[in-house]
């Protein structure tokens, strides 16, 4: 049930007086099993998923008619991006998709692990008490954001985790519930949830303008944190509001083929 408790995090009905608020509750979610049971499959499955939730053709599989232009992929596996998990990431960008990935948990650099190490992917590691790194999470340069992904606090206790929707089912579908969990795994579904908020104001915003805007409106961190003291965690904190904000509304839907053109003026 990851892919349920990712998905709550994103797109959780709100104002219900239960569980949580996920970051775009009128958001739709287009559910993609890439693999089977017990996450029995490869690569391949995993980036051809990606590529049919963009709505590039697969093979034996129907046209997918409602296209995804965000991709979370809370998941990962230590590695470069090679070739053809890049030529996946760029069809999947061609299509109109914003791909939203975790750095990984394994308190290592980010730029060993693939797809988050990959060009265009927006990289997102976690941060827990105090706004500073948890302690799971990967970090460095190949780190574009940090958003929360819950720690356990000083006590050792899990009174810091990220609540989201669940299933008490074992092996089957069981009951909805909900669930306590840590990861960046986690914190990526909150950058995805905003990045639907952005572009349910602009339409037309590229993968590239998206990651810019968010990039751009980040908070500092927090003065004397690992991420405060160096150069771990990227551009900044998650600021979901101000990205939002900073997005410039779109009347309507650009004509294929259309570029943004944006004007700069310097009076001298």
């Amino acid at each position: 049930w990851h892919g349920m408790f990712v998905a709550g995090v994103s797109g959780a009905n709100t104002d219900n007086g239960i569980g949580i608020a996920g970051m775009n509750w009128n958001s739709r979610i287009l559910p993609v099993r890439g693999l089977g049971k017990c996450g029995m499959g490869t690569d391949v499955d995993i980036f051809e998923a990606m590529l049919w939730a963009a709505g590039a053709p697969i093979d034996g599989v129907p046209v997918n008619t409602t296209p995804a232009r965000v991709i979370n992929m809370s998941l990962g596996g230590y590695g470069s991006c090679d070739s053809a998990i890049q030529e996946a990431v760029d069809i999947a960008m061609s299509q109109g998709a914003v791909i939203v990935a975790s750095a990984g948990n394994e308190s290592d650099l980010a730029s060993n692990y693939a797809p988050g190490n990959c060009s265009g992917v927006i990289n997102v590691g976690a941060t827990g008490h105090g706004a500073d790194l948890a302690s799971y999470s990967n970090f460095g340069s190949r780190v574009d954001i940090v958003a929360p992904g819950g720690d356990l606090d000083a006590a050792g206790d899990d009174s810091g985790f990220m609540l989201s929707t669940f299933n008490d089912g074992a092996t089957v579908p069981g009951n909805p519930a909900y669930a306590l969990g840590i990861g960046t795994s986690f914190a990526a579904p909150l950058v995805s949830g905003t990045v639907s908020l952005m572009l349910s104001r602009n339409v037309n915003l590229t993968a590239g303008r998206v990651q810019s805007i968010l990039e751009g409106s980040t908070r500092d961190f927090v003065a004397g944190t690992r991420c405060g003291a160096n150069s771990l965690c990227g551009t900044g904190l998650l600021d979901a509001g101000l990205a939002v904000a900073s997005t410039v509304p779109s009347n309507g839907v650009a004509p294929p083929g259309s570029v943004p053109v944006i004007e700069y003026y310097r009076s001298d």
